[in-house]
């Protein structure tokens, strides 16, 4: 414990009745001097005592304020299940124990079924809290509808009429399927190879549907603690429900809705429990409304059959690298603002460039204008496609995937 500074001593006048006026003045100087050096000492040591007295007070303050929370009763969340006559029943997160219990006038006329609430320990409903989504859930959105139109797709006519089909034509005619009478399709999952349009089909229903783009990718689901994948899903449809239309769109699904087996581990089971929660939410969705669900994965053989059969996802549509004619098409586009020389030959190029998928057709664009940067021209020629082509293809063969030359 720190002492408190100690007074400086006080100074003393000794005048000599024998002193001539002139020492009798220097002696009154030297004493003026004395007690103007102390005064300043004091101010100093009053300027550190008010200093010390405001943090003691601001210590005092937060330990009275610890005091009083410690005192207080800790409140419970809950959710308010039925409102009934004579009082409310509440399920208590955690041990899901349902109670009948009292709630004042005041706060039942703001009480919808549904909402979360706190509770004291008598399970008396204190105050009805704020609706709760998930910040991971909020990161999903997109804003606005994505700049990815049909025409920046290359080599998928039948599988961009397909998709249209299912998602595009429910979200903006929605009551030909009333006349006709029939459910439009619950769901579509595109499966094929890395870099062949998946992620780019469903962000251009998004766009030609004005609807909102909700992503997410199904090892995100994948979660640590128990219960907390679940509740993202829940949190994921909400959200869609909140900002229709909207089209969810659910990347690598396989990571939560693979072929289930008999693992007993922790793991395993939050992983099964997730996928019983997207199961639910999406036979839950009887009235689909504005909301469409696109899924994707490039690994088809390892899905669970709960969650291909019908009534959950409808169409399964197999998106395969492109042939002749989409390889040209999909330089074409990715060239399209490019300055090409003359010797340039999209359909040679389209027969040099077979098993290629549409993101390396894209890549190849990139890297022949590369070098061309490289060697200060604004022109982009033969040459630098073939030294493109051999770029990639070291690239590949150090990844440990040849891909096949015509």
């Amino acid at each position: 414990m720190s002492r408190s500074p100690s007074l400086p001593e006080r100074p003393r006048l000794d005048l000599d009745p024998d002193m001539s006026p002139d020492e009798r003045l220097e002696a009154l100087r030297s004493h003026l001097e004395d007690v103007l050096e102390v005064h300043e000492q004091l101010d100093t040591q009053l300027e550190r005592a008010k200093t010390r007295r405001e943090n003691l007070t601001e210590k005092v303050d937060r330990l009275e304020r610890e005091n009083d929370t410690l005192k207080s009763s800790s409140l419970y969340i809950a959710t308010a299940e039925e409102l009934l006559d004579d009082g409310v029943v509440v399920k208590q997160h955690g041990n899901n124990q349902e109670v009948l219990t009292e709630v004042s006038p005041g706060i039942r006329e703001e009480l919808e079924a549904g909402d979360r609430v706190a509770i004291n320990d008598s399970f008396a409903v204190q105050s009805v809290l704020e609706p709760e989504t998930d910040a991971r859930a909020q990161a999903m959105q997109v804003d606005g509808s994505p700049d990815v139109t049909y025409d920046d797709i290359g080599g998928l006519d039948e599988q961009i009429q397909e998709v249209r089909e299912a998602v595009e034509q429910p979200l903006i005619n929605a009551e030909q399927f009333r006349t006709v009478g029939i459910e439009p399709p619950s769901g579509v999952l595109l499966h094929g190879p890395p870099g062949t349009g998946k992620t780019m089909l469903a962000k251009a229903v998004a766009n030609e549907t004005d609807a909102t783009f909700i992503k997410m990718a199904g090892s995100e689901l994948v979660q640590k603690f128990i219960g907390e994948g679940a509740r993202l899903v829940r949190d994921l449809f909400e959200l869609a429900s909140e900002n229709e239309p909207a089209v969810i769109f659910i990347d690598e699904i396989d990571a939560i809705a693979s072929k289930r087996t008999e693992s007993k581990t922790s793991g395993d089971a939050e992983v099964q429990r997730t996928m019983m929660q997207l199961l639910s939410e999406m036979d839950g969705f009887d009235d689909r409304g504005e909301i469409r669900i696109i899924a994707a994965t490039n690994r088809f053989d390892m899905l669970d059959r709960a969650i291909l059969r019908p009534g959950r996802f409808d169409r399964l549509i197999e998106v395969p690298k492109p042939n002749w004619d989409g390889r040209e098409r999909i330089l074409e586009i990715h060239t399209e603002g490019m300055n090409l020389a003359d010797d340039v030959d999209l359909a040679e190029l389209a027969s040099e460039t077979e098993g290629f998928s549409g993101a390396e057709l894209a890549s190849l664009a990139t890297e022949a204008g590369m070098f061309a940067i490289r060697d200060e021209r604004t022109e982009i020629r033969r040459e630098d496609f073939e030294n493109a082509l051999e770029k990639v293809e070291e690239d590949d063969d150090t990844a440990g995937t040849p891909i096949a030359f015509a």
